[in-house]
């Protein structure tokens, strides 16, 4: 009756070649926080790209969380569901409870440079099984209505690039 409670990531790149308007945003909000910041704490300019920044100068990993505000206010109006990932029928349905923001690589004077990316973390979600490439699922903790035989709510999700499966607990009604 199922394989188990899983728990999907999605880590969603972005950068200057990004196509959505959403991401555009993202793209252009962040890199303008990250120059704010990085000047802080660079404020000769010595260093130009972010990997400078860590190398050299003490708690300048604190870039990620002070970046990642530029990025908050766009993470809301996904109302809790993941972008990209979408189901058979073309919606987006995967909902995610957490997310974590990371500079991949950016330069002060280079926007073209900037990529950041961000990594959203589902709720729990049921795997029923997997059928060709195509994981069958129902959102939330359903283990208990497949053992009593009851009719759930399913969905088919591809599996696809950047998209895996971070944890699992095995159904215990095998």
């Amino acid at each position: 009756m199922g394989k188990g409670i899983i728990r999907l990531s999605y880590r969603k790149v972005i950068d200057a070649s990004s196509q959505k308007l959403w991401e555009k945003y993202v793209f252009e909000d962040t890199y303008m926080e990250f120059f704010m910041q990085a000047q802080s704490f660079n404020p000769d300019g010595q260093y130009s790209t972010f990997q400078e920044l860590i190398e050299h100068i003490p708690n300048a990993e604190k870039l990620h969380s002070m970046t990642s505000r530029a990025a908050i206010g766009y993470i809301r109006q996904l109302n809790t569901i993941m972008p990209d990932i979408a189901n058979q029928a073309g919606q987006l349905h995967v909902p995610f409870s957490q997310f974590n923001f990371e500079i991949i690589q950016s330069h002060v004077a280079n926007k073209d440079a900037h990529k950041i990316a961000i990594t959203f973390y589902s709720e729990p979600i049921t795997w029923i099984d997997t059928i060709g490439n195509l994981l069958l699922v129902a959102y939330g903790d359903h283990r208990e209505a497949l053992k009593n035989g009851n009719s759930i709510d399913t969905d088919m999700i591809a599996i696809q690039s950047n998209l895996t499966i971070t944890s699992f607990q095995e159904s215990n009604n095998a």
